[in-house]
Formats: structure tokens, sequence, C-alpha cells
């Protein structure tokens, strides 16, 4: 139990004043010691002295409306003034939440309040949070009315605690002026009348302290058990102080009224003492006010003795500490209710010995009596009769509250006993040594272990080899301070397996009950095999028995800082078959092909399946084996499927990304690029990432973000590139070449635009916007005379789109111009998937009279095939791709140029990059040719410009 220190309390009760005041009262007590003056006439001074210094002190406190002194210090105080005018204790509106420990005071407008669970919480526990209302200023045009507050419930019972804190200061002040005027009145009392003036005094002061001392707040309701304890404490000290004044007082025949003050003070002064006691932890403020009480009482009753024996009147000096100090305490202990009485921490609050206390009292009485005076007179032995059946009873009820105490610790232990025998930890305490000391009940019951077979040995014993040195570095470390954390490691059970266990740590070495290291430990064996299960199903792929992306990305993060690679799979023409043949087939045809990819790969290697066709493999070759490996899995899974009796066969594109440290999807989207890249090269190969495919990815971002909405911004443009004839060099024509100015990616050339725009589904928008623009354009040349043609480049998709033909001849008519003057051309490579639609198309457009051109021919075989069935006007064919692979055989473009006689096709060469090429290409029979040989692309003006050179020349 932590007591304050006395001279620390001193420290905090005592005040200049208190000091100047004690310093005068040791003077005067010199001075009569001296024979300067009169003893009782120093007793007078200095107990007036200190009266009047704690009656005015008290005078404040008990004031109505004068505020209470601020407390030294509240963390939880918040304090919201009220700005025109300051709230008083009475009067603020409050916010009440009751605090867990510690009553609250009335001052402590701002703390948080929460009953003790002990006793039940008064009105005069309470404490608010104070908010007050800002007044409002009344309108100018009629009287401020006065508002009465709502006082919430919580206010005013801290109204209702500074109201007790102010009446009980008022009593209280009233007794101690009623102690100073009994002391100042005795000197100027006739000698026959002092005793009668000092019991007077004495009853007066204790009544005013009675009724001062139970108006402080905070006095809790006692249970009829605890009163009558208290009662019995009170009568047994009341009656061994009687006793010792009986016996250790000289014989004579004191006044009644004496006899009576020394009845009275013994049993106040019990009271007093008993109550202090109770209330020195829970209410230091009136514990100190108690004892205040019982100094100035005793200081009063020791005048009253020493009066009525007619001591030597030095003796009168003794009472002088008394009263001086019992008035000064009493002020200093009010003040400390009022601001807050907080209760001392720590410790359970003290034990009154309520037995051999007033034993021992009565034995250092009896024992003086004896050494002094001999026998004892009949009332004293009775007296002390008198003594013994208080001190039995009390004698009783402990005996009573012991037993109660023990039936309970012994329920609580069995309780807790039960609890550790039957809860599924086992408890092993280790002593300094780290072996085990003891095992809780549950040892047989969880591990078959007996104590036989744990005892006195060292934990690290009963683990396996493998997890003990980890262990003992963990148990040594935690030895020496270091935060307890989870063991885990394999525990030797009483069959001799092994158990997979984890244990807490619990370092209790400090604990005088315990002092050991206590581990609580578990068989997790069955959790760690279903996290195993878990873990494999939340890790496999369920059709291939591979692991599955989660699982390659853990393991890419496990492996990012070693060498290796990342393969990514990708097989094409799975979904034809799902398509065709059903899902079954496609489904075992995925079997098939995670069988080939385990036979191909190491052990070493993890292969996962990703998505539905696509395939990872990490593995920790380098650079070399990672593209043979790569070179391996193209072999392997390009070989033909035999599937319910069908043969499926599947192209393979396999991506190559080096594990660099960079984390793992950043190595996943790297080997996925440069499949693509694969894929894209006609697949069946082996592609490696490089830096060119980032800045690839990155570009076709930006152009994803910046196209949508450039045709309403302005941002397209066409430049047109003159078709001469080959002839006579004369301009017949136009191509419309599109071009985007991007105020962001500068000028974007259509190999790169269309695929984005034909992504973004913008084909349509911008299409309808270059025909437009062209055919004006056209049209404006049209004006001066000329004869010219105007080829527009058309997709597959635009071309099939249902309202192409209506878009096309409402464009013609809204610009006025003729039908054959304007081109479309499609691109031999692409119209493969939408061939019959897109000769359907054609063959519309020649009957609105538009002509209709064959871009980029091939010259192959198919193409040449394919000739027949499109209804085209003008066949585009450059001669760097109808040239023969054969230097014996003639090149391509005389067989091109013939067949197209017949055909009726006129012929135009392009990509004429030399004047050779124009020359062979004139040669060959080709009527038209367009490319930077003849004329570059330029702008409307610079054609404009151009064409003013050449007179008009007809097609």
């Amino acid at each position: 139990m932590s007591v304050a220190h006395p001279a620390a309390v001193l420290r905090r009760l005592l005040r200049p004043a208190d000091l100047l005041v004690l310093a005068a009262a040791t003077l005067l007590v010199l001075a009569a010691l001296a024979g300067l003056v009169l003893p009782l006439a120093v007793v007078a001074l200095a107990g007036a002295a200190g009266s009047v210094l704690a009656a005015v002190r008290l005078s404040r406190l008990a004031a109505p409306g004068a505020p209470a002194p601020a407390p030294p210090d509240h963390a939880a105080a918040l304090a919201v003034p009220r700005p025109p005018e300051p709230a008083s204790s009475d009067h603020s509106a409050a916010l009440a939440v009751p605090r867990p420990s510690e009553p609250a005071s009335s001052d402590h407008s701002a703390a948080l309040a929460v009953p003790r669970p002990s006793e039940p919480a008064s009105s005069d526990h309470s404490t608010a949070l104070a908010v007050p209302r800002p007044s409002e200023p009344a309108p100018p045009d009629r009287p401020a009315v006065p508002m009465v507050p709502r006082i919430p419930e919580p206010a005013r019972g801290a109204g209702r605690r500074a109201g007790r804190c102010r009446r009980a200061a008022g009593l209280l002040d009233a007794a101690v002026v009623a102690a100073g005027l009994t002391v100042g009145v005795l000197p100027l009392a006739d000698a026959g009348q002092q005793v009668v003036v000092g019991a007077a005094g004495l009853g007066l002061t204790a009544l005013l302290h009675t009724a001062g001392l139970l108006l402080l707040p905070g006095r809790s309701r006692l249970s009829l058990p605890a009163r009558v304890r208290r009662v019995v404490d009170v009568v047994s000290l009341g009656l061994s102080l009687l006793f010792a004044a009986w016996v250790l007082l000289p014989p004579g025949q004191p006044l009644v009224v004496a006899r009576l003050a020394v009845v009275a003070g013994g049993f106040g002064l019990a009271t007093v003492g008993v109550a202090a006691v109770a209330d020195w932890r829970r209410r230091p403020g009136v514990a100190l006010c108690l004892l205040g009480a019982g100094s100035t009482q005793f200081g009063l009753l020791a005048l009253i003795v020493l009066l009525a024996y007619r001591a030597p009147g030095w003796t009168a000096l003794t009472a002088v500490p008394a009263l001086v100090a019992g008035a000064l305490l009493t002020a200093a202990a009010v003040r400390r209710v009022a601001r807050g009485d907080e209760p001392r921490p720590g410790g359970p609050p003290p034990v009154w010995p309520g037995v051999s206390a007033p034993a021992g009292i009565a034995i250092l009485a009896a024992g003086g009596h004896l050494a002094a005076h001999g026998d004892f007179e009949p009332g004293a032995f009775l007296l002390g009769l008198a003594m013994i059946p208080p001190l039995l009873v009390r004698e009783l009820m402990s005996a009573a509250d012991n037993r109660r105490y023990a039936d309970r610790l012994a329920a609580q232990e069995a309780h807790f006993r039960q609890l550790v025998s039957g809860g599924h930890d086992l408890i092993l305490l280790l002593d300094a040594a780290l072996r085990v000391r003891w095992q809780s009940p549950a040892a047989t019951r969880l591990f078959g272990l007996t104590d036989a077979d744990v005892l006195a040995r060292p934990f690290v014993d009963l683990l396996h080899p493998e997890d003990a040195p980890r262990a003992a570095l963990l148990l040594d470390r935690v030895r020496g301070g270091a935060r307890p954390t989870l063991l885990a490691a394999r525990l030797r059970d009483g069959r001799g397996d092994w158990r997979e266990t984890e244990s807490t740590v619990s370092d209790q070495r400090g604990v005088p009950e315990v002092g050991a290291l206590v581990l609580h430990v578990r068989d997790v064996g069955e959790r760690r095999r279903l996290e195993r299960v878990v873990h494999r199903l939340a890790a496999t792929d369920q059709l291939t028995g591979l692991a599955n992306r989660r699982e390659l990305l853990r393991e890419l993060a496990a492996r990012r800082a070693g060498p290796g690679a990342l393969l990514v799979v990708d097989l094409h023409g799975l979904g034809a078959v799902n398509d065709g043949r059903g899902r079954a087939v496609g489904d075992a045809v995925l079997v098939e092909v995670a069988h080939r990819l385990r036979l191909a790969t190491g052990a070493d290697d993890l292969v996962a399946r990703l998505v539905g066709d696509e395939f990872g493999v990490l593995t920790d070759a380098g650079p070399v084996l990672a593209y043979a490996l790569g070179a391996r899995l193209v072999a392997a899974l390009g070989e033909p499927y035999r599937v319910a009796g069908e043969e499926v066969r599947l192209r393979v594109s396999v991506g190559l990304a080096e594990l660099t440290g960079a984390g793992p999807d950043d190595v996943l989207r790297q080997a996925d690029l440069a499949r693509r890249r694969a894929a894209q090269l006609g697949g069946d190969r082996v592609d490696w990432y490089d830096a060119y495919l980032e800045e690839q990815l990155v570009r076709r971002l930006d152009l994803e973000r910046e196209l949508p909405g450039a045709v309403a911004r302005g941002e397209l443009d066409l430049v047109y590139q003159p078709v001469l004839g080959l002839a006579d060099r004369l301009p017949v024509g136009a191509e419309a070449l599109l071009r985007w100015r991007s105020p962001v990616l500068g000028t974007v050339l259509p190999a790169e635009l269309l695929p984005v725009a034909e992504d973004l589904d913008l084909m349509g928008e911008v299409g309808r916007w270059v025909l437009d623009r062209a055919c004006r354009q056209l049209a404006d040349w049209s004006t001066d005379g000329r004869q010219l043609w105007m080829a527009v480049n058309v997709t597959p998709r635009e071309l099939v789109a249902p309202d192409f033909l209506q878009r096309a001849a409402a464009v013609l008519a809204t610009h006025g111009v003729p039908p054959d003057r304007l081109v479309v051309e499609v691109a031999e490579p692409r119209i493969d998937a939408e061939l019959s639609t897109v000769v359907a198309r054609l063959a519309g457009l020649r009957s609105l009279g538009v002509r209709t051109a064959l871009d980029d021919f091939q010259a192959a075989h198919s193409s040449l095939a394919r000739l027949r069935r499109l209804p085209i006007d003008l066949l585009k064919l450059a001669p760097r791709r109808a040239a023969a692979d054969d230097p014996g055989q003639p090149p391509l473009t005389d067989v091109v140029v013939g067949l197209g006689d017949r055909l009726g096709l006129q012929i135009v060469a392009e990509e004429l990059e030399t004047a050779a090429q124009a020359d062979a290409a004139a040669r060959a029979g080709c009527r038209y040719g367009q490319g930077f040989a003849l004329a570059r692309p330029a702008t409307a003006e610079r054609v404009e410009a151009y064409l003013e050179e050449f007179p008009s020349a007809s097609r």
C-alpha cells in the first residue's frame, strides 16, 4: 500500500500565511516557557490566530456565488466559457458521462465521470461537461426578455454538490470560530467556570463539526454489515480511549462536566479516527478534514482535562499544536474538497486494526497505571471488562469475513483450475534455465504427456531438432527483454508423434506469484492441414491441376530477387474449337496442353494457367536456356491433338521476360507484351520483351486517351498526293491521306491512327469526316474546269456498314461532285473476312456511278483469282510487291497488267520511289502512277499551286 509522504502532504497544504501563524504560535509557546506570558493566554492567542485564518478561508468558500478555486491540473477538463457573463457551477448546462474510478467534484465542470463499480453513484458524484450557450442580443425594436436557461439533470447535480460544499464550509467555519472563541474566552473566565466554558465550547464545536462533515459530498451508503462493523470499531476504540483516560489520569474527583467531556470526546475521537482511515484513499480531502476536526476537539478536550485536574500551567501549552493544526488543516481540506476530491492513486484502502489497536491502547494504559498506582479501582476494572464484548464481536466478524473470503478464494481457485484443465491450451512454466517447472492438467488430455515426461526437462528437448535452435533463440530474446512473439514448433506428444504447435510466450518473472516464463501451447495441426488444403485449392486451377494466376504472382514475388525468366504461352484457335466442337473437346485439349507443359519443363519450374487459353511458366534458367525452353514449348504444343477421334491443331505464341527485380505484375505485363508481338508476327514463335514494346504500349495508351473528340476539336487534316498519267506525266487525280495533328502527340499517320480508331469504334465518325472533307476539296478544285478524281480510302468495316451507300450519295449531292470523280479504295489484304459483303457494297457504289479501286494488291495467286469477283475499276499495284522471285522469270507486273487489260481494269502503279521504277511501270503498261518519284503528299494549298503548273487533263 503506497501512502503519500507526510512532508509532501504538508507542502501541498501549507501556504505562506500558515507558516506565519505556525511561527507566531511557536514564538508564543517559547515565550510562555520562558515565563514572559501566561500559558493560558498563549493558548488563547495561538488558537485564536489559527481559528481566524481558517475562518476567513472557510468564509470565502461558504460565500454564495463565490467561485471555487480551479484545480491545478485536469487533463480531462474542457471548459467552454459563456461569452457575455461567467457561468456559475449552479447554472451551467452540462453533459455528464460517468468516470470509472474516481468521484468528480463540482469544480470539474469539464470532466468525464463514470460511477464507481463498488458503490452507487449519487448526485454528489456527478460531474458535467459545461458548454454554455452564448447569449444573443435582443432586437432593437423590442425589449430584451430575460430567459431562464433550462438546466439539464447533470448540471443540477453539479449545482447541488457545489451547494453542499458551501453549506459544509459554512458549518465548519462556525465550528472553527466556536473553537477559537472557546480558547479565547478561557483566560477571561473565573477559574471555577473554565471547565464548564471549555466543555460547552467543545460540545458546540463537536456538533458543528459533525453537521459540516456529514454535508461534505462523496459520502457513500454503507451496507448493514459495514455499518455494524464500523459501530463496533468505534465502540471498541472509544472504550479503549476512555479506559486509558480513566487509568492514566491522576486520582481525584473532577467535575461531572469534565467526565462527560472525556466520555464524549473519547468516542468522538474514535469516530473521527475510524472514518478518516476509511476515507483516507477514496476521499483524501474528507479524511484530512476529519483529522483537522479531531485535532481541534482533542486540543479542547486536553484543555478541559488539564483545567479539571488543576495541572501545572505550562501543561496547557501542549494543546497549542492540536488547536492550530486542527483549524488550518480543516480549512485546507475543505478547499481540496471544493476543488475536487481526487482519490489517492494505487493500492487498496488502509485497513483499520479493529482488534489490535484498542487492545494495544488498553494494555499500554493498564501497564502505565500499574507502574504508577498499583491496583485498579472497581470502576476501571469494570470499564476494562466492558471492552471485551466489542473486541469479541469484532473478532467474530473478522473470522466470518475470513471464512467467506477463504470460501470465495477456494471457489475462484476451483473455477480457474477447471478453466485451465478444460481449456484447449497446454500451459507450461519455465524456470530461469528454461526447464519445465509446471504443466497444466490438460497436458495428458491434449498431448498425452505426463508430469514424468515433462517436468524438470529443458523445454527445447521436447521440440523437433530442426525447430529447437530457433525456439531457444526466441526464448533467450524474451528473457533479454524483447517483446514476446509467437513460437511455432513441432512438439513430441506422449505417443512419440510430432504435433504442430503454436505457443504464446509471456514473461511473468516479475510477478512474485508466478516467477517464470509462461507458455500457452496449442495444437494447430488440424488447422495447418486445412490451411494447406485451402491454399492448394486457392492456388490450383481445377481443370488442369496447374497453379493459377494468384500462385504465379506469389511465386514471382518470392523469386523477384533471383535469376530466372517468365514465359507466357498463348494458344490460338482454342476458341474456334470450343465454338465448333463443344466445350468438352476444348477442355480435353487444355488438359493435354497442361500434360505437355509438365513434360517440357523442369522439376523446379512452375507451370500455371493464367486465363482460358494462356499459360505461364516460371523458370530459374538464364536467358539462353529460357529461350530454348520457349522453343521446346512451341514445338510440343504445336503438335496435333487427338481428341474424341478428331485432330486439333493450335498455333502457339510465347512471350519471354527476365526477372530483373521488377514487381510481379510488371514482369507478367512485360511477358504478355512480348506474347502479343509474337502473335502479331504470325505466331508459332518466341519473342523477347524489350523497351520498345513498353514505348509502343505507352504510345497506344496516349492515342486511346487523346483520339476521342479529335474530330470535334478540329484536329484531323487531309493531305493529298497527286496521281499522274505515266505517259504524259500530267495529274489526273489525287488520293486523300488522313493526318491527325494532335497538340499533345504531334502528327499521327493512318498506320497508327486507324487501328486505334477501329478499337475505339470511331471509324464511322472519322470516315464520315474524311469523305465529306475530300468531296468538298474536290468540288473546290473542279470550279476551274479541272477534271480530276479524288481517291478516298475506306476500311472494310466502313464499307459494309448498312448506311454507307446512302452517306456517300448524300455527300456527293451536298457538294455537287459528279459520282465518277470519286474513287473509293479498299485494301485487298483486309477483305477476306467480309468478302461477299464487300463485293455487294462495291457493286452498289458502281451503280451510283462511283468508281472503285483495290489498294495494296498483293499479286499472289489467291489475289489474282479474286479479281474476277470484285467489281472494281482501278487496281493499285506496288512494283516491289510484284517483282519476280526468280530473276529468269518476267515480273508479275506484266502478268497483272495483262490480266487487268482483259478484265477492263486500269492499273495504277503506287509507291514509286525512283524515276527508274516509274519508267519500268510505264513500260509494263501501267496507265497511272503515284509515289514520291512523281509528287509528294502535300496540303490542299500546295497541291493547288502544283496543279496550276499543268493544263487540265482528262481522265
